[in-house]
């Protein structure tokens, strides 16, 4: 069976009746589909690859301090104003949208626990990782492509150098690195942000409103969220850097390398989030089976 160009050209079945047009449908449908599969087969078995390598680069020597360092500083201090920035605006929109429901209830004072959770637990980290996937992910797949097409990558394997441990360790550990911190900054900001909009113009009782963010938000909480933002920044780097290592010619690759890893970032971020927090809860019912609930 063809595949690839001539897949959508093959015709099993000779004729001009509805029948054999029906059946040709059907035959290019499968043959497409089956190399759309094949593909995505192959795809996460080189990622597979390219994860395995990086892991094995990274235990086995140690990064050089003239590459680890500036990734520090361009994926860690710079996405800091970024970040802390999304992280008010988001506590201080919850803030909005959920005041007018809990004044119905007679419960504003309840708004610091759901405001604090909801930032901690999900809407902190992902947050924040999808700021870093847009900034640093994007960013490294178009500086590494840029780099396959300049044939660089190829230059530093001609030197001796391992480009995976040159290049790709240092990013996949500040990336794991610092994170939590970005996360833990996201969090901040955003409680800052909910109370002052909660507390300053809309007049909610401050005791009352820290009272019951203390009561309901833990130290479990906050866990949960910075465990599942380690997974989202090792995620973020190797979709980054793989898509610059495999980018296509020109700078049309370099492009869709670029768009690419930012997309693919941000779905697996959330079908993460959706597996660690169904993780997570379960843990959590074993652990306090007699959770505290807001109502």
């Amino acid at each position: 069976m063809a595949t690839g160009a001539n897949s959508s050209s093959w015709k099993p079945v000779a004729g001009h009746g509805i029948g054999a047009r029906l059946m040709n449908w059907a035959a290019n449908w499968i043959a497409d589909l089956g190399e759309n599969v094949e593909k995505a087969i192959l795809a996460l078995g080189d990622i597979s690859n390219f994860t395995f390598l990086t892991i094995w680069w990274l235990f086995t020597r140690r990064p050089f301090k003239g590459t680890l360092v500036p990734n520090f500083y361009q994926i860690g201090v710079l996405s800091l104003p970024v970040v802390a920035l999304t992280g008010v605006f988001i506590g201080m929109v919850l803030a909005v949208q959920s005041y007018a429901q809990f004044r119905m209830l007679g419960m504003e004072t309840r708004m610091g626990a759901v405001i604090n959770m909801a930032l901690v637990r999900e809407l902190g980290p992902v947050l924040a990782a999808t700021m870093l996937a847009g900034r640093v992910g994007s960013a490294m797949a178009a500086e590494l492509g840029t780099m396959r097409v300049t044939e660089q990558i190829d230059a530093l394997s001609a030197m001796g150098a391992n480009p995976i441990h040159y290049l790709v360790v240092p990013r996949f550990l500040a990336c794991l690195i610092l994170i939590p911190a970005l996360t833990t900054t996201a969090d901040f900001m955003g409680v800052v942000g909910g109370a002052f909009y909660s507390v300053v113009l809309l007049n909610i009782d401050s005791h009352h409103y820290w009272e019951n963010s203390r009561e309901f938000v833990g130290v479990f909480d906050l866990f949960s969220g910075l465990f599942k933002s380690l997974f989202f920044g090792a995620a973020i780097a190797l979709i980054g850097c793989h898509r610059g290592f495999t980018c296509d010619p020109g700078a049309e690759g370099v492009g869709k390398a670029a768009t690419g890893a930012f997309v693919l970032s941000f779905v697996v971020i959330l079908f993460l989030d959706l597996v660690l927090a169904i993780i997570l809860e379960q843990v959590y019912g074993l652990i306090w089976p007699g959770g505290a609930s807001l109502m």
